[in-house]
């Protein structure tokens, strides 16, 4: 396992490319960038709201877009490459019992001592390697969508539309980044609509060589991953 460090950054390394230069139509929403994620504030080393992939990630992405577009719907992706002290920043929250900040919308049934072990958090993720996408489909035109602030009210992701934090995506059953089996894709404990609106994102995303995360609908890997030992650690920027 070979861990690239690149401290300081005026291009991309070789292989990486920002989304926006591929398709500028595909929404971006860089949670971990802002305070409305798990932890509650900007995660380490994400210095702007911009999505960074492998130029093959990013380019499935632009054929997913293709397909979507003429339906008068468009991707939004959450995060995509991830730096490794990102991820290490997880493991020190996720070892602090007292930050318990977030636990009412985002983990609410979860101990977050557990949540390594039950496979939402890892210490080397697929995002790190530049491999894997968080995303979902939000129709067109874009909808408005407030922006959660610090001290606003903390909702629980799965509750319904309409009840949770509004979300501009079609509805998926939970908000983004809600760590619990009401995530997990083939959940039948909803509405036709929703089981029909993850089917809709897992068959295009696995139909352009990715392959979904069985415990969360917004993440999916892409198979032929061109750095599969490689845990990048440039700052997103």
């Amino acid at each position: 396992m070979a861990l690239q460090t690149a401290p300081s950054l005026e291009t991309l390394p070789c292989g990486f490319v920002y989304l926006q230069d591929i398709d500028p139509t595909i929404l971006q929403e860089v949670r971990y960038a802002e305070f409305h994620n798990f932890v509650g504030r900007p995660i380490p080393s994400y210095n702007a709201p911009v999505i960074i992939a492998t130029h093959p990630v990013a380019f499935a992405l632009k054929a997913v877009q293709a397909e979507l577009r003429p339906f008068q719907l468009t991707l939004k992706v959450y995060d995509a490459y991830r730096p490794q002290d990102a991820s290490d920043a997880f493991a020190r929250w996720a070892a602090d019992p007292n930050d318990q900040l977030m636990k009412a919308e985002f983990y609410p049934t979860v101990d977050k001592k557990n949540l390594f072990k039950e496979g939402y958090i890892a210490t080397h993720s697929s995002h790190t390697r530049g491999s894997a996408v968080d995303l979902t489909i939000v129709p067109l035109p874009v909808p408005p969508q407030p922006t959660w602030k610090p001290g606003d009210p903390l909702v629980d992701g799965r509750l319904r539309k309409g009840q949770r934090f509004p979300d501009n995506s079609i509805d998926m059953g939970t908000s983004f980044d809600c760590l619990s089996e009401a995530s997990h894709t083939m959940n039948p404990d909803f509405p036709s609509e929703v089981r029909a609106n993850r089917l809709l994102l897992k068959t295009l995303m696995e139909k352009h060589g990715f392959q979904g995360y069985a415990l969360e609908w917004w993440h999916f890997n892409l198979v032929n991953e061109p750095y599969p030992d490689t845990y990048f650690n440039f700052p997103v920027e």
